[in-house]
């Protein structure tokens, strides 16, 4: 059952019941003043079930009507809160939709009699299977005679990922009338045409509710009607993020996981799991194939798949590859321009200036990436050097000229721009740094009078932005992205938002504006990142090879850098991953870094620094004596990057080990006496600590 946060907690609770209930039934039982949704996770043992008296409290009400939750699903539960060390109480009811917590038995029978849309309201078909290439043949005959298990699709961008999971799911659900299918995606609400594409293709054949959501977008109703439907079996398919990882499906027999490289699958709040790591763990435990796909593979997935070699056994996963395009359209040359060489100060070079205007001019579009919202990241005086720091935060508010505040992205704190500094009354306060406000706006001025061709309406440049920002109401982001598929949009502004897996057909230059900050980053998994982001928004341009070729033009994809030697922007010249995985799996490898070890990070959250290091420390020291000690590396206690947000200090330590075993048991048994320790001298001043197993930010 859910159990407040650190309550200690962690074991399931007795209760009676009138009649023996099966592993798995849905219960309303009392809780303190409380009456909450529980899960009978099993028969007590003897000892509990004899007791006598008012200790036992009966379960208020079964939840009929609902099959019980199956063991396959309760031994995921099982292993994600061992694995990563929460409460299976917590775990199970993360994986439930938020109204079934709160509905009783009377409710949820009538919210089960409701009777599922009609096939007739799938509408029309709108994709059809396409004839696949060779090269998607191939992979989909090694899928079909591999089994179950685990493989991972490398295919670049624009090889055609999305036919070969839509044929794969389509054979899984023709071969068993009751078969499902788990899609994973990054996030939801940036892919849109996938879930299009899915509904086009299966619903049609299989009804309406054949393809259903979950994801944190949707209304708690929408979230239990996806879920019941999974559960009753009445969904075929379920597309979510990595909530749905948690899904009730009691006939699952492929899982997808489309971007698995991407760091969304890992929760950075409350039980901090990896969706795409529990994918891979259930498709073992429930006999269903699992497929991970991406053009830039996580390093650990890019490990884990590797061909036997030299007495090398290989990895666990079977390794497939597309590295061709689809219609035989060529990757996008990539330009380095070197800053260095530029005029000082220059933000955008006069050639990739002049490269958009020509497109432009030919009714092209362009797309810029600069990940970084806000107009600058700072504002600044240059009389007295005061700068808009966030009084809550350790770190700088930004500047947003669009509706003139000050604005923290870590604790939300914003202020209207001051008329003249704080600090010492100066009038003349400046931006420092960029972001896309500013770019949108210095794009406006120096393309000011490039004109588009009378063909496209003419008249001058269209430039759209795309951020958190622009897109923070309801349904924006969907308007936007129509406006650049329906041509209405010349140039394309944005972050990260706009890097990943949208099919923009009439972009043909791509161009990042700054990304050597991630070059030497403290982060080691920073190059992967930066290498991963730069070949997926490149892989917008260029897709329609088709029209491409009518224009007479080529995909080009620019990068502005103070570093052109990097090796890292070499391979991407090359559009080489493996040369790339290759350089870093060595690096890693030389430092002992994941995959060649395994981390967490306990992590303390307190009203002063000292205390949240004094935490760690004394914890750290409370485990000296454990027999695993002497094989896991504890480091000292130190700052986070941000070390204050919304005036809670933040500290962290990191614990490492080559033996993933010892790491465990290590911190299976640090947990009670982290619990104790919290309720010493020791915890004075701590408001939470939390483990994070395998964490990606640290």
């Amino acid at each position: 059952m859910q159990t407040p946060a650190h309550s200690g907690i962690a074991e399931p609770l007795t209760y009676l019941a009138a009649a023996a209930l099966p592993a798995g039934t849905l219960v309303r039982v009392p809780l303190g003043q409380r009456e909450v949704l529980g899960v009978v996770w099993g028969e007590a043992a003897p000892e509990a079930a004899g007791v006598e008296g008012p200790v036992l409290r009966p379960v208020a009400a079964v939840l009929e009507g609902l099959p019980p939750l199956s063991e396959g699903w309760r031994d995921l539960v099982d292993f994600a809160a061992r694995y990563y060390q929460r409460a299976v109480g917590e775990v199970a009811l993360a994986g439930l939709p938020p109204q079934l917590r709160e509905l009783g038995a009377d409710q949820l029978a009538r919210r089960l009699a409701r009777k599922p849309r009609a096939a007739a309201d799938a509408g029309p078909a709108g994709d059809t299977p396409r004839t696949p290439t060779p090269e998607q043949a191939a992979v989909l005959a090694e899928l079909r005679a591999g089994g179950a298990g685990a493989f991972l699709l490398h295919g670049s961008t624009g090889s055609g990922k999305t036919e070969v999971y839509l044929q794969a799911v389509a054979e899984r659900l023709a071969a068993d009338p009751e078969a499902q299918a788990l899609v994973m995606v990054p996030e939801i609400n940036l892919t849109p045409q996938l879930e299009a594409r899915f509904v086009a293709r299966f619903g049609p054949l299989y009804g309406a509710g054949a393809v259903v959501a979950m994801h944190s977008g949707m209304t708690n109703p929408q979230r239990l009607g996806s879920w019941l439907a999974a559960h009753l079996g009445r969904a075929r398919i379920v597309l979510g993020t990595r909530m749905a990882v948690f899904a009730s499906l009691p006939k699952l027999a492929l899982i997808v996981v489309d971007e698995e490289h991407d760091p969304s699958y890992k929760q950075q709040e409350g039980a901090r799991y990896s969706a795409r790591d529990l994918a891979v763990w259930r498709g073992r435990r429930e006999g269903a194939q699992v497929l991970l796909g991406s053009a830039t593979p996580s390093l650990e997935s890019w490990w884990g798949s590797r061909p036997p070699a030299d007495g090398d056994p290989g990895g666990r996963y079977r390794r497939l590859a597309m590295p061709s395009r689809v219609g035989a359209g060529d990757l996008p040359a990539v330009r380095l321009v070197d800053m260095n060489l530029q005029p000082p100060r220059t933000r955008l070079s006069a050639g990739l200036v002049d490269a958009i205007a020509q497109r432009v001019a030919r009714g092209e579009q362009s797309m810029l990436l600069l990940n970084r919202r806000g107009y600058a990241p700072v504002l600044a005086c240059g009389d007295c050097g005061w700068k808009s720091e966030c009084p809550h935060c350790s770190a700088y508010r930004v500047f947003h000229k669009i509706d003139r505040s000050l604005r923290c992205h870590h604790c939300g704190f914003a202020e209207r721009v001051p008329r003249a500094c704080p600090a010492c009354g100066n009038l003349d306060i400046a931006p420092v740094g960029r972001g896309t406000e500013r770019l949108e706006e210095e794009l406006a001025e120096l393309l000011a009078g490039v004109q588009r061709p009378e063909a496209d309406g003419g008249g001058p440049v269209r430039i759209a932005r795309i951020d958190a920002d622009s897109t923070r109401h309801e349904g924006e982001l969907a308007r936007q992205l129509a406006q650049v598929h329906e041509g209405a949009v010349d140039v394309l502004v944005g972050t990260q938002m706009i890097a990943k897996g949208h099919d923009f057909r009439r972009i043909t230059l791509v161009a990042a504006v700054n990304p050597d900050g991630a070059l030497f980053s403290s982060d080691f998994r920073a190059p992967e990142r930066l290498f991963s982001l730069l070949m997926q928004s490149g892989g917008r341009a260029g897709r329609d090879s088709a029209w491409l070729a009518a224009q007479g033009s080529r995909a080009e994809m620019w990068i502005q850098t103070f570093h052109p030697q990097h090796p890292l922007f070499g391979a991407l010249r090359r559009h080489d991953y493996p040369a790339f995985a290759a350089q870093q799996l060595e690096e890693r490898r030389a430092a002992s870094l994941p995959p060649f070890s395994f981390q967490a990070l306990l992590r303390a959250d307190a009203r002063t620094q000292e205390a949240a290091q004094g935490f760690l420390t004394a914890a750290s020291a409370d485990v000296e004596d454990l027999p695993e000690a002497a094989a896991v590396q504890r480091y000292p206690a130190v700052p986070l990057t941000i070390q204050r947000v919304a005036n809670v200090e933040r500290a962290q330590m990191l614990v490492e080990s080559e033996s993933r075993v010892a790491l465990q048991r290590l911190l299976a048994q640090w947990h009670p006496r982290l619990h104790a320790l919290r309720r010493g001298p020791e915890g004075q001043g701590i408001i939470r600590w939390l483990v994070d197993v395998d964490p990606q930010l640290i």
